[in-house]
């Protein structure tokens, strides 16, 4: 069904942090990786909103510029298995909307930081994951359509809440397997393993990162993120 997804396969001694929208250490970065500019702005609102606690992402971008918003919520290294759970709005903006990209960021015992990376692809039309196809120490991060899928943030419907859900994994080294996104219930299957560590140097954390990238010359787009949960284990 619509409100479960893929939940079933998360194990009953999993660590789940819920409302992670709601915390108030976002911050908002124009991604320099990408084109052109961007400023962003966040801010909880009341409406629209499932519980109360709804996140509003407001960018202003030029030349498809890319807006970054993230939140670090954990210390854990020892997790090899993640969930991702949100809800996502969108308004009438989303005809400016190239990209929304949905990460999870974790360090590992070595050091390495590994970035599980999702992205509903308005460009290929596609979900899309991230890996990186150079080694830790000389980075070479790209996004990989996912074969046979399908995802475009402009034909998703506006004015209403979409369910999206991601399940991946990681092994000591930092190979990441792509297990399967859903959304609105309708589950893609990845089923991809991947290169995902990077010689970052970033202390122990777990971080959620909530990308926006505006598509053609410039724009203002307003996303709204609610019910975020992130189950690992």
């Amino acid at each position: 069904s619509s409100s479960t997804g893929g939940q079933s396969a998360i194990p009953a001694d999993a660590v789940t942090v819920s409302n992670i929208q709601a915390m108030s250490n976002w911050e908002a970065v124009h991604d320099d990786g990408g084109p052109g500019q961007s400023h962003g702005s966040t801010k909880i609102v009341s409406s629209p909103s499932r519980y109360g606690s709804t996140r509003s992402f407001e960018t202003q971008y030029s030349g498809g510029g890319d807006e970054r918003y993230s939140v670090t919520y954990a210390d854990d290294l020892q997790s090899t298995n993640f969930f991702y759970d949100a809800w996502v709005y969108f308004t009438n903006s989303a005809a400016s909307i190239g990209n929304v990209e949905m990460d999870t960021n974790q360090v590992m015992p070595n050091g390495q930081t590994v970035i599980f990376g999702v992205q509903c692809d308005g460009y290929s039309g596609t979900w899309a994951y991230t890996a990186n196809q150079g080694t830790a120490a000389h980075q070479n991060p790209q996004w990989l359509i996912a074969k046979g899928t399908r995802c475009n943030p402009r034909d998703w419907t506006r004015h209403t809440w979409h369910h999206v859900q991601a399940s991946y994994s990681r092994d000591d080294a930092g190979k990441i397997t792509y297990h399967s996104v859903w959304l609105d219930g309708a589950e893609s299957r990845l089923n991809v393993t991947v290169n995902g560590a990077f010689d970052l140097g970033w202390g122990p954390m777990i971080n959620t990162q909530f990308q926006v990238d505006g598509i053609g010359s410039g724009g203002t787009t307003k996303v709204y993120l609610d019910s975020l949960t992130v189950s690992r284990w």
